[in-house]
């Protein structure tokens, strides 16, 4: 996933047609960690998102990704609001499936509200900061 591309952003109907690959599902509660031993071999993990004030996915995916290089689609479901979105794409979610009546086009329009971050994550590893030291001297 690079800076310029987004999460896939689903309707409940679009995610229930979109099942034709090796799919686990974690509880908010699970530790993910359990997976890596065959973290290969996963398409898609799904980390529920119970109550919309429950943020524990977050830390699942953040871990999924970067101690377990996790490489397939990280998926959001359950509670699922349109401002919740840009968090999940820097802790790493690949896709998120949208709380029944939330309008794919008012979600996709977040992420043109916030353009840069000064905090590295998932999707830009170097600080704003650091990446200002890295450029060449003009």
């Amino acid at each position: 996933m690079t800076s310029t591309t987004h999460l896939r952003l689903l309707t409940t109907f679009e995610h229930s047609q979109d099942a034709n690959q090796q799919v686990v599902s974690l509880a908010n509660d699970e530790d993910p960690l359990t997976l890596k031993d065959n973290i290969e071999t996963i398409e898609r993990i799904e980390l529920n998102f119970p109550h919309f004030t429950d943020g524990r996915a977050y830390s699942q995916a953040y871990l999924l990704r970067r101690r377990l290089g996790f490489k397939g689609d990280l998926r959001a479901r359950g509670d699922v609001l349109i401002d919740q979105l840009v968090q999940m794409e820097r802790t790493g979610f690949s896709s998120a499936v949208l709380k029944e009546g939330v309008d794919p086009s008012d979600a996709q329009r977040q992420f043109e509200r916030f353009l840069a971050f000064y905090q590295s994550d998932v999707v830009t590893e170097t600080p704003v900061l650091h990446r200002r030291a890295l450029e060449p001297l003009k």
